[in-house]
């Protein structure tokens, strides 16, 4: 007795193939382009923040906007949805990785070598903060590279961040699919 093929098909789905490229154009597993609106809020929300920094650091001859915080800004206004964009990973997580950096400085002086570890010892604060803050392990690196006074850098960078929060949170309510923050604490 031979067995009949069964003419019922499972009820998995057959995997779904990539369509072929076709030659000359070049695919993309990007995701799709946001909104213009989307990106209006965003662009015009990160330069308003960036340039209020340094509108504040002109008015007080002090400086206000260091690089890692135009990361931050990227964060904050192009991906609010994420953790590392959120307020407790922005202002703790840059905090963190500074306050570690001065421990650095302490332990190592300032030193190339430092500052990479420095960078790499931020990390791991923070993710045992539960604050991931990416751009923030450039402080830490900032501040065994340069040496800043603490007091002065701390308070400026806890403003500064904060800032940042805020005029996310005035834009966020601006956008029409994700509002910023998503949570606070």
């Amino acid at each position: 007795m031979t067995a009949e093929p069964s003419l019922r098909t499972t009820s998995a789905p057959a995997p779904q193939q990539a369509p072929a490229a076709t030659p000359g154009r070049l695919s993309s597993r990007a995701p799709a382009r946001p909104p213009v609106l989307t990106v209006a809020v965003a662009t015009a929300g990160s330069v308003a923040g960036l340039v209020l920094l340094v509108a504040i650091g002109a008015r007080l001859d002090q400086v206000w906007l260091i690089p890692p915080l135009a990361a931050s800004s990227a964060l904050v206004f192009g991906a609010p949805a994420l953790p590392l964009a959120q307020p407790r990973s922005v202002v703790g997580g840059q905090l963190l990785s500074a306050l570690t950096g001065f421990a650095v400085l302490a332990v190592a002086g300032s030193s190339p070598w430092g500052a990479g570890v420095a960078g790499g010892l931020a990390l791991g604060v923070m993710a045992l903060a539960r604050t991931p803050h990416s751009p923030a392990a450039a402080t830490a690196v900032i501040v065994v590279a340069q040496s800043p006074d603490p007091a002065v850098f701390l308070a400026l960078l806890a403003a500064a961040s904060t800032l940042l929060v805020a005029v996310g949170t005035a834009t966020g309510r601006l956008r029409p699919a994700t509002r910023y923050p998503a949570y606070w604490w």
